[in-house]
C-alpha cells in the first residue's frame, strides 16, 4: 500500500514539474515574442515608417485583441464590436472637441461608455450562443451605427472632424508626432499586457473551461454566464480604448467606425493572425492594415484580394499566420 501512494505521489511530482517547466518554457518565448515586437515599434519610426500608419496598426492591433479574448478564450464570436470601438471614438471625440478634456479623460470616457455599453448588451445577448449571439449583436450594433447617424452630436455622414489632440495632463502635447506615438505605444501595450494576464489568470482558464465543455464548467460550480459576462465588459471596454485612441490619432470620429463592415475587419485579422493566440490578432491586425494603406490606389480591388489572402489561409493555414508557427516551432505565441 505504501509503495502503491509512493508511486502516485511520484507521478503526481513528476507531472507537476512538467508542467512547471511547460509554463517556464512558454513564458520564456512569449517573453521573448514581447521583447521583439517592442523593438520593432522602436525601431519603425526611426527606419522612416510613417509614424500614422504604425498609430493605426496599434490601435487596430488592440481591437483585434480585445475581439480575440471574446472568439479566440470564451468561443463567442460576436457581429457587433464596432460598436464599442466606434461608439467610443465618438464619445472620445465629443469630449475632446466640444467639452475641451484633456486626451487622458477624453479616452477614458470613451473606455468607460464602452464599458457600461458592452455590459447593457451583454445582459442581452451573453445567454445565447452560436448564430444566435452573433445575430443579436449585430442587430444591436446596427441600432448604434443608425444613432450614430441620427444623432446631432455625432455630425452625421461628415462625423466629428478637427478632434483636437490636446495636451497630456496639461503637459505633453499631443500634436507632436513623436510624443503622440509614445503615447499610443504606452497604451497598446499596457492593453496588450492586461490581456495577457487575463489569458493566464485563473479567470481566463475557467472561460478556456467554458468554451472546451462549458456544461462540465457548470457542473464544477461555476457561473457560466457570469464568467462571460464580465469577459465581454472587458472585452467591448478594451474595444473602446482602442477606437477612443484611434479617434485622437486621426483627429476624426466618422460613421465607418461603427459600420458593420469594422466588425467584419476585426474577424478577419483574429482569424488570419490566429485565432486563440496571444500574437495572432497582433499579425493579422498588421497585415490587413498594411494592405489597405499600401494598396488604397487599387480601389475596391483591396477588397477582393483580402478575401483572396482569406480564403488561402482557411485553406492552407487553418489556425493562422501565429498558430501555424507556432505549432512549427513548437512553442506557444
Amino acid at each position: 500500500m505504501n509503495a502503491v501512494t509512493s508511486n502516485s505521489s511520484s507521478v503526481y511530482q513528476a507531472g507537476a514539474a512538467a508542467q512547471a517547466a511547460t509554463s517556464q518554457g512558454v513564458a520564456r518565448t512569449q517573453r521573448a515574442a514581447f521583447i521583439i515586437m517592442v523593438a520593432i515599434l522602436v525601431a519603425a519610426p526611426l527606419l522612416g515608417v510613417y509614424p500614422v500608419f504604425m498609430m493605426k496598426v496599434m490601435c487596430f492591433a488592440l481591437f483585434a485583441c480585445a475581439f480575440n479574448l471574446m472568439l479566440g478564450y470564451v468561443g463567442l464570436l460576436s457581429f457587433g464590436h464596432a460598436m464599442f470601438f466606434g461608439g467610443a471614438a465618438y464619445v472620445s471625440a465629443h469630449a475632446a472637441k466640444v467639452w475641451g478634456l484633456t486626451p487622458e479623460l477624453a479616452i477614458l470616457l470613451g473606455t468607460l461608455c464602452a464599458g457600461v455599453l458592452g455590459w447593457v448588451v451583454g445582459l442581452l445577448a451573453i445567454r445565447r450562443q452560436g448564430i444566435y449571439f452573433a445575430m443579436i449583436t449585430l442587430a444591436l450594433a446596427q441600432m448604434i451605427f443608425f444613432f450614430s447617424l441620427q444623432a446631432p452630436f455625432t455630425g452625421g455622414e461628415d462625423g466629428i472632424q478637427g478632434v483636437p489632440r490636446g495636451k497630456l495632463f496639461g503637459l505633453i502635447d499631443l500634436s507632436n508626432p513623436t510624443a503622440m506615438y509614445i503615447f499610443v505605444a504606452v497604451i497598446f501595450l499596457a492593453g496588450f499586457l492586461f490581456i495577457r494576464r487575463v489569458v493566464y489568470s485563473p479567470f481566463g482558464q475557467v472561460l478556456q473551461a467554458i468554451r472546451e465543455n462549458e456544461p462540465r464548467a457548470i457542473s464544477l460550480g461555476y457561473d457560466a454566464d457570469k464568467f462571460k459576462h464580465i469577459a465581454f465588459v472587458i472585452s467591448a471596454a478594451l474595444a473602446g480604448l482602442a477606437g477612443a485612441t484611434k479617434a485622437l490619432v486621426f483627429q476624426l470620429a466618422s460613421l465607418t467606425d461603427v459600420h458593420w463592415s469594422m466588425s467584419g475587419e476585426v474577424v478577419l485579422m483574429t482569424l488570419l493572425g490566429g485565432l486563440g493566440t496571444i500574437f495572432g490578432p497582433v499579425i493579422g491586425a498588421t497585415v490587413i492594415v498594411t494592405m489597405q494603406n499600401y494598396l488604397a490606389e487599387l480601389g475596391a480591388w483591396v477588397t477582393v484580394i483580402q478575401g483572396a489572402i482569406f480564403v488561402v489561409c482557411v485553406l492552407l493555414f487553418r489556425r493562422g499566420i501565429i498558430g501555424e508557427l507556432g505549432a512549427l516551432l513548437k512553442k506557444s505565441l
